[in-house]
């Protein structure tokens, strides 16, 4: 009898386990890592391990890389969200805390300028009551505005904390661990989701944008900043010369690391068009998504809304 069963399970097992061997397939598809072609469990290690080695270079050799112009992208952002006191942000790939610290400074200059347009409608305040008012404003300066900083890499969020901790941002501000296909957050909590620089990193961009579209309110607001494609042909083949050329040899004379920038500059080459992305943010859910080109391309800065 035993004889005879094995093969019926062995007939049956085939029937019922090719479901699930292409099921298996299809969660490991073949992907990008840079010009590699990798699984998901390699990419994201590999991807995880780029990170992990450039953490302590990674401020040098953005300003080197991009001549600091990261930092005006940055505040081109940071302007586009226009945040008002009170919003709670939620930034992922955030680590170093670039975003974090330019939200908390803007927040702080609206709340400046709103207590200067009270104290002026009460021209009769005494000398006492104005002091009063602004060391209130002091221990309150963001006006309940809180930002989270999210990222997968330790390392990164530990350059983070040592930046917040030496340029003196502690108020409103928390550094949390986490996965963007994966965030460990409730449902409609955030107002604005920002990540800047990372959504190409991220090993599942299709989950990286459900996640953000769950964890926002509604009325809440997905803005991403990323290297894309240059639209000028000229333009186009200066910046792969000078990508391919130039970076990696900084990453090795900075950083001591050729093939991570290696890889971060092919990574751009593999990442989606513009016109490709916002189709994938409008998939996941958004609204009105569009997005704005700066410096013919290089980078973009896509926005959608949660309705």
């Amino acid at each position: 009898l035993r004889l005879c069963r094995c093969p019926a399970r062995a007939l049956l097992s085939r029937f019922a386990g090719a479901p699930r061997a292409r099921r298996g397939l299809a969660a490991r598809p073949e992907m990008h890592f840079g010009f590699q072609t990798v699984t998901e469990e390699e990419r994201r290690e590999k991807i995880y391990q780029v990170f992990e080695t450039v953490a302590k270079k990674y401020d040098v050799m953005n300003d080197s890389m991009t001549l600091g112009i990261h930092r005006v992208w940055k505040d081109i952002l940071v302007h586009k969200m226009n945040p008002c006191p009170g919003t709670l942000l939620l930034d992922v790939a955030g680590g170093t805390g670039d975003i974090a610290f330019r939200f908390i400074n803007y927040v702080r200059s609206v709340r400046q300028r709103q207590l200067q347009r009270k104290l002026k409608h009460h021209q009769n305040l005494s000398w006492q009551e104005i002091f009063e008012s602004y060391q209130k404003d002091k221990f309150n300066s963001l006006g309940d505005s809180q930002v989270v900083v999210c990222d997968i890499n330790r390392e990164m969020l530990k350059v983070g904390k040592q930046k917040a901790q030496y340029l003196g941002y502690s108020e409103g501000l928390s550094w949390v661990l986490g996965n963007a296909e994966e965030l460990p957050f409730d449902d409609d909590k955030f107002d604005v989701y920002t990540i800047a620089f990372g959504i190409r990193n991220v090993t599942r961009i299709d989950l990286a944008l459900q996640e953000a579209y769950r964890v926002l309110k509604p009325g809440g607001r997905f803005l991403c900043l990323e290297f894309s494609h240059v639209s000028n042909p000229l333009l186009s083949r200066l910046y792969d010369l000078y990508s391919f050329q130039v970076i990696p040899v900084l990453g090795e004379v900075i950083a001591g690391d050729w093939k991570s920038y290696q890889y971060l500059v092919e990574s751009i080459r593999q990442f989606p068009p513009q016109e490709e992305l916002k189709v994938m943010i409008e998939d996941a859910g958004f609204f009105k998504v569009d997005y704005e080109n700066l410096n013919f391309g290089i980078v973009a800065i896509h926005s959608g809304f949660k309705l």
